[in-house]
């Protein structure tokens, strides 16, 4: 339903833009060549020089982090406990990058916010739009101030040039890359490279992406094999990889028209070959709209309201490091609209602030459950949902259940100043030391058993997403009735193998885990441990007998793996009301939630006293 209307949405609005553009006499066209840059050519894509892909961190940068006078801020007390973890030598390899972009992140924030407090004008009215909602223009760059979300969509209307059936054109989502010079900007990391080549023998679509350190990935090509198109498993967010309905019609039997048919095979090459090019998104001089939209899972592109290709996100090229879209090739470029971007709401207008700040908790008191939140920097309308649902219950407001976000810092200096002022306003964030890759995940993980029994007391630590919406009072129900010791409650995988498929979000190699099934597990939208529990992961990520995997929610239960060898007893109770995906009525927790279901799934819950689903 989401998908139906961002299309739909996206073809009223754009068709109006398009008219607006194509016949205003003011509009600019631009034309860039690829061929003076080899290496950006869409169809013969060569590998860069690489750089060093892990340096050790540095003890400046170390000590800069976790200098005392900065760790003493409530949204950093989790930040205080995190050396050891950041500076051990087996740490996860993203751990050096996103440590340093971090170091750069953080003393850019301080700066700014020592500016603010010492200048005498009011910081505030320039602030207020540094996020905006939508972008827009008619030039080859556009800058994206604080990244992309989920449902964000880059529209472009424009007409391939015609150079007899030779154009390429394209598009590129750039990565911000902190500690960057400006002459080597060129080398900052391509998130995605969406390229269009209109041979007359073999129009093809192109998507990859570039990392100075290993150069180009592996090709996808649209039409391509078979096999990216109709295999289920290499689906994205459920939609094909390639639309290849218009080659799949083409076979080699004979075509009729009208009562004679032709048999010559090069008569039926060149029709196979006409239907191609008009099955085809793109034909040169004819005007489109092209619609690249952020998924779950991965980028998608539809042209002219038709689905083409799905992307898969890869690892450390996460939509919301995106700083600029760059339109490349033989186009005439008419318009590029951004919208669906991630903005904070102004508390100047916020009539229900008091029930949104978070409630004080007495350290010395044992908190029933920690509830932690893994969430992304510039994941505001999230957060807001969920401080406006399922954060409203009771036993959140009295104290007995506390909620925390566990959030990265961001590459850009606007997203890290609002998720500053937010953490100030609500006293609901923690603040990590790191940048936020999904493959850092893990260390989240220890850090919500950190606060959960070095700063909360809690009985229970609870790991949820700031997509996930769980009902509070029925999980406090089941664990009043459950043994407190050694508990591990959700969604138990008992029986499962690591993802060897490299193109896999969940890829693991022989290196990384050379079993072949994994230790029970829980899925990460959300699962309840036992204080005993996160006391072992923190002594043991303390002491270093305990290793660090990059899927976070394996990690746990192969921790709790160890646990078990201890000779602890564990207590596994699966339940399948906690749903890995969507939501089904009934659920304990429900998966993949916008923030308006979020708000829905609360407004049903409170009028009908029942879990149903709004979707």
């Amino acid at each position: 339903m989401k998908k139906c209307v961002i299309l739909a949405l996206s073809i009223l609005s754009l068709t109006l833009l398009f008219s607006l553009s194509y016949f205003n006499p003011t509009s600019v066209s631009v034309s860039i060549s690829t061929s003076p840059s080899p290496s950006r050519a869409p169809h013969v894509l060569r590998r860069r020089p690489s750089r060093a892909t892990r340096v050790p961190l540095s003890s400046p940068s170390l000590s800069f982090l976790f200098s005392p006078n900065q760790t003493l801020h409530p949204s950093l007390v989790v930040w205080a406990h995190m050396r050891d973890l950041l500076s051990r030598p087996d740490t996860l390899p993203a751990v050096y990058d996103g440590a340093r972009e971090a170091s750069i992140a953080f003393k850019s924030l301080l700066s700014s916010l020592s500016l603010q407090k010492n200048s005498s004008f009011d910081s505030s009215l320039s602030e207020k739009n540094s996020c905006p909602s939508t972008v827009q223009g008619n030039s080859s760059r556009i800058d994206v101030p604080c990244g992309l979300v989920e449902d964000s969509a880059i529209t472009l209307v424009g007409v391939p040039i015609g150079k007899n059936g030779s154009s390429q054109f394209g598009i590129e989502l750039i990565r911000s890359d902190l500690g960057t010079n400006e002459a080597a900007a060129t080398e900052r990391p391509i998130v995605l490279s969406w390229n269009v080549s209109l041979d007359p023998k073999q129009p093809v679509i192109y998507q990859n992406f570039w990392l100075p350190e290993n150069g180009w990935g592996e090709l996808d090509m649209c039409p391509g094999t078979r096999s990216i198109s109709t295999n289920d498993g290499n689906k994205v967010d459920g939609l094909v990889r390639c639309n290849q309905q218009q080659t799949e019609s083409l076979t080699t039997q004979e075509i009729v028209n009208g009562s004679e048919a032709i048999s010559n095979e090069q008569s039926k090459r060149q029709v196979k070959q006409s239907h191609l090019t008009a099955g085809f998104p793109f034909v040169e001089g004819h005007p489109f709209t092209a619609t690249l939209w952020n998924g779950v899972e991965g980028f998608h592109m539809t042209v002219n309201g038709r689905h083409e290709t799905s992307y898969r996100y890869r690892e450390r090229l996460e939509p919301w490091s995106v700083t600029e879209v760059r339109v490349l090739g033989d186009l005439d470029l008419l318009s590029v609209f951004v919208n669906g971007l991630p903005v904070s709401e102004d508390s100047d207008f916020i009539a229900d602030l008091e029930l949104l700040r978070a409630s004080q908790f007495d350290s010395k008191k044992e908190i029933f459950l920690l509830v932690g939140v893994f969430s992304t920097a510039n994941n505001f309308k999230r957060r807001m949902a969920i401080r406006r649902s399922w954060m409203q219950y009771e036993a959140v407001r009295s104290g007995d259940v506390v909620v925390r976000f566990f959030t990265g810092l961001h590459k850009n200096d606007n997203v890290n100043l609002e998720l500053w002022r937010e953490a100030e306003l609500y006293g609901d964030i923690q603040i990590m030391p790191f940048v936020d890759y999904y493959s850092l995940i893990t260390l989240k993980a220890v850090a919500i058993c950190i606060f959960g029994t070095k700063i909360a007391g809690a009985k229970y630590i609870m790991k949820t997403d700031d997509d996930a919406f769980p009902r509070i009072d029925e999980i406090i129900s089941i664990l009043r009735k459950s043994d407190s010791k050694a508990l591990l409650y959700g969604l138990i995988s008992f029986q499962s193998s690591p993802h060897r498929d490299k193109d896999s979000k969940w890829f693991v190699s022989h290196e990384e885990w050379s079993n072949e099934l994994y230790p029970p597990w829980a899925h990460g939208p959300g699962y309840i441990i036992s204080r005993d529990i996160a006391e072992f992961v923190v002594q043991g990520h303390e002491e270093r007998y305990l290793q660090l995997f990059k899927l976070e929610d394996v990690a746990m239960g192969i921790w709790i793996q160890e646990y078990k060898n201890t000779g602890q007893e564990i207590n596994y109770v699966t339940d399948d009301r906690f749903y890995n995906e969507g939501c089904e009525s009934d659920y304990i927790l429900a998966h993949y939630q916008s923030p308006r279901l979020l708000l829905c799934l609360w407004t049903k819950l409170q009028k009908d006293h029942r879990a149903f689903c709004c979707e």
